[in-house]
């Protein structure tokens, strides 16, 4: 699988197993996610796909009706570690017993809210039992689906209608979560970090070896949301790629506890690059506010060099 030539042509002329009639939003990065990991699937192969409550989930499916062309749940935004997880350990019981003769993979997806937050504990005990599933969390950088309410997932001093930008307040006063560490910490077989760049050979990767690694596997995407983070709908693929180079969402991944960087800047951008075209940071750019960019570049930068020693030790 490492080995195999990326054929940008062949993996995009796949059947879509996401089908096309959904209401997600125009330029919606969720649906670049799913439609990725999905493209990852084998051909031939059937999948269970479960969904927590969130855009992605209220957009695709509408009881009796779903956008997934392979077998779909629904499940209460806290528990979709613990419904696939249970999915699939009736599965192996079933196929033990002979009922069943076709192979599954199990995956699940969840936004921020769903994964970094209120699903956290089933997320969490889904890892550390070892399920045989893959978690995809498309992050978003806010609870998007009720009206851009902050998560821990929300970067520090964004703007949003829970942590709004006034006289009083500068945004969000808390650090981003760092759930991509905290899930490697499980000691699962494989954790992930990636985005949408270039051919989208990274995110196809990613996705291929977190389902066909057995175990539990978890993979982080950074998925932009035009509405909530207030960019050019249109410029979703640089907002990714600056995203990246200035190391505000760093690339890697993390297979059976060894930690490797999958990409390193040449040139490290600035922040800013990252935070101007941004509506949810425009305040940051105000007269006497400098202060607080060189306190999220710091953090940045303390974020970054940790990563590069976590994959210098290995």
């Amino acid at each position: 699988m490492d080995n195999k030539r990326y054929n940008l042509k062949e993996v995009m002329s796949k059947p879509e197993r996401l089908s096309p009639g959904h209401r997600m939003c125009a330029g919606c990065g969720g649906t670049i996610a799913v439609r990725g990991v999905l493209r990852a699937l084998h051909e031939g192969d059937h999948a269970v796909i479960g969904n927590a409550t969130g855009c992605l989930e209220v957009s695709s499916y509408m009881y009796p009706y779903t956008a997934y062309e392979d077998s779909y749940i629904h499940n209460a935004f806290e528990n979709a570690g613990a419904t696939m997880g249970g999915v699939e350990t009736a599965f192996k019981a079933l196929k033990k017993r002979g009922r069943l003769k076709e192979d599954f993979k199990f995956i699940t997806f969840g936004g921020d809210g769903g994964t970094y937050d209120i699903g956290f504990q089933s997320l969490s005990g889904a890892m550390e039992r070892g399920h045989d599933m893959v978690y995809v969390c498309y992050d978003n950088g806010a609870y998007m689906n009720t009206g851009i309410q902050r998560s821990s997932a929300t970067p520090q001093f964004a703007d949003t209608t829970t942590t709004p930008v006034g006289k009083e307040s500068n945004g969000k006063i808390q650090y981003r979560k760092d759930l991509s560490a905290i899930i490697a910490e499980h000691k699962v077989p494989y954790v992930a970090q990636t985005t949408f760049l270039g051919n989208f050979k990274d995110l196809h990767t990613k996705a291929e070896r977190a389902i066909y690694t057995p175990g539990a596997a978890f993979l982080n995407i950074m998925a932009p949301c035009p509405r909530g983070w207030r960019y050019n709908t249109p410029d979703i693929m640089e907002i990714c790629k600056l995203a990246v180079e200035t190391c505000y969402w760093p690339i890697f991944e993390v297979i059976d506890g060894k930690w490797m960087l999958s990409y390193e800047p040449k040139k490290k951008l600035p922040i800013e690059d990252f935070l101007r075209p941004q509506g949810r940071f425009k305040h940051l750019f105000k007269p006497g506010n400098e202060e607080l960019i060189v306190k999220f570049q710091e953090e940045v930068d303390r974020r970054w060099e940790d990563l590069l020693f976590r994959c210098s030790q290995e």
